[in-house]
């Protein structure tokens, strides 16, 4: 077969916890009927990918598969391997950054209500973990790691509900109320998304600085889109400030983190297109 045309592509991550149905699938999608070859896919030991021991989150791993989905992408016939981007939402926002600071085919990078898991986990919400509480949480995993080896199965702690709630508990704190009303309601829930990894997961991510060498992704361009009354959006603005021109902060009046994952009226796409059409060429 015989390909005339070569098109510009675009690999997009999933929300922290999340699968390709909820959130990336969407943002493929439109980006697809907007002129892009678009590819969403499922980390590495979650949802319909491979891997064991299942459920497992790995800094490392999550951000090598958006350099695996630039590998595919890149032998694709209709694809310009020269015009390839990634977009990362929630917690693959960090990942696909990750990955652009060392893989130099990813020649654009948006995110939309970034998180920053290896900090947040290493440093607590706000920055507010305490050194001697950081070191009683590594002792703790080291012995959970103990436990997975003599059981022969790693611990995975409880995630939302398998079925869809019609409600969200009064008692929820105000941000994991936020993530029930999309995981564990009818809006994004997915049988493959319990949201829940296994406990040691977060050891690596406390070792793994995921933003290091954001600054080095120049001159190369990065997007990143926050909402307005985004939790999360103190990521993106400490982020934005350490990456080095050209960079953008766009922020959706009234968002909220989990609206940039399937609000179809408050998600950019026209900023999006027109970011990737002039990043991309």
């Amino acid at each position: 077969m015989i390909f005339h045309k070569k098109y510009p592509a675009l690999v997009v991550g999933t929300p922290y916890g999340g699968v390709k149905e909820q959130g990336a699938g969407l943002y493929a999608q439109t980006m697809a009927e907007r002129g892009f070859v678009a590819i969403a896919f499922d980390e590495s030991y979650n949802g319909t990918s491979g891997g064991e021991p299942r459920r497992t989150s790995s800094p490392e791993i999550f951000t090598e598969d958006f350099s695996a989905g630039v590998d595919f992408l890149g032998t694709r016939p209709y694809v310009d391997r020269n015009r390839i981007g990634a977009i990362g939402i929630c917690g693959s926002g960090g990942f696909s950054l990750k990955a652009a600071q060392v893989d130099q085919r990813i020649k654009a990078v948006a995110t939309a209500s970034m998180y920053d898991m290896s900090r947040v986990t290493r440093n607590g919400w706000m920055d507010g973990m305490a050194d001697e509480e950081r070191r009683q949480a590594l002792v703790t995993l080291g012995e959970q790691r103990w436990k997975d080896f003599e059981n022969g199965l790693p611990e995975i702690p409880a995630g939302f509900p398998s079925t869809p709630q019609e409600t969200i508990p009064e008692d929820l704190d105000p941000i994991t109320s936020e993530f029930f009303e999309f995981y564990a309601m009818k809006r994004g829930h997915h049988p493959n998304a319990p949201a829940a990894f296994t406990v040691t997961s977060g050891m690596a991510f406390m070792n793994f600085p995921l933003l290091n060498y954001i600054e080095t992704i120049s001159p190369r361009p990065v997007l990143f889109i926050i909402g307005e009354n985004a939790h999360s959006r103190y990521f993106s603005e400490d982020a934005y400030e350490h990456a080095a021109e050209p960079k953008e902060l766009y922020v959706v009046p009234g968002a909220r983190h989990i609206d940039l994952y399937d609000r179809t009226d408050m998600i950019p796409f026209d900023k999006l297109t027109d970011f990737f059409t002039k990043a991309l060429g």
